[in-house]
């Protein structure tokens, strides 16, 4: 099973830049996407509905801004839209796809770096997203939750990490936050698991020449239930084109 996540930065502009030629030489069983930025009915071409994939999207109430979808190869048992409070659920932040014994999902975490009101945002949907994590654990089925998660949680995950130690993104709080998903509540870095190589970033800024001289972030992750350790068998971040100014990440599961 391949699972692609890519925060695409505007899927109309993704599109343009050849994000859909691209993904038909992917055999990729689920797509989950973040940052879609458009609303449906802006959505009718029907490049934007690939074929062989059932597509599901999840806008923001404001226009052009946050979303998230997945394209799934096979039809879930359910889809749903949302996790039950106004921070997620206004800004189109999560949709989950449910199939016998594993859920997938596509979350869009918000960013903090636009201010201190945006940092305190950011902080309150962790704590309430930290809580949805949690519950999920206490479910029956094993979970890939797919997402650009706006922090990194080691120093090898970011070039420029002294640097960075009091933006957000890499605040020790932020850190402690993925320390507490994966040490306490469980879960696991899908792409750590098989991939423990440095230099490997999937978002990269516009400025200078950050991209040609990979000064990036890691930022976009597959973090799964433990039950799936086992079943990653290899991990990819797609740098040969330039979709967004995020990359796709590819993990392919044994399921």
């Amino acid at each position: 099973m391949r699972i692609i996540t890519f925060n695409c930065n505007g899927i109309r502009a993704a599109a343009r830049k050849g994000f859909f030629d691209w993904l038909k030489t992917v055999p990729a069983d689920v797509v989950c996407l973040q940052e879609t930025k458009a609303q449906i009915d802006q959505l009718s071409d029907p490049v934007f509905h690939p074929e062989d994939y059932q597509c599901f999207y999840f806008d923001a109430v404001k226009k052009g801004y946050a979303g998230t979808a997945m394209y799934l190869r096979r039809e879930p048992k359910k889809l749903s839209r949302g996790l039950g409070f106004e921070l997620a659920d206004t800004e189109g932040r999560y949709i989950q796809a449910d199939f016998d014994g594993l859920s997938v999902a596509s979350l869009y975490l918000p960013s903090g770096s636009a201010g201190p009101e945006r940092q305190e945002r950011k902080f309150a949907f962790m704590d309430q997203f930290m809580e949805h994590m949690r519950s999920l654990r206490r479910k029956r089925r094993e979970f890939i939750i797919c997402a650009d998660w706006n922090i990194c949680h080691k120093e090898i995950d970011l070039k420029n990490w002294r640097s960075n130690q009091k933006n957000s993104g890499f605040l020790p709080e932020e850190r402690q936050w993925l320390d507490t998903l994966y040490d306490e509540v469980g879960y696991v870095d899908a792409f750590r698991v098989v991939n423990q190589e440095p230099d490997q970033y999937s978002w990269w800024s516009n400025r200078g020449q950050a991209r040609a001289n990979n000064v990036g972030w890691r930022l976009d992750y597959h973090v799964v239930t433990p039950g799936l350790k086992e079943k990653i068998k290899s991990a990819e971040i797609y740098t040969e084109e330039n979709f967004s100014d995020h990359a796709p990440v590819i993990i392919d599961y044994e399921l």
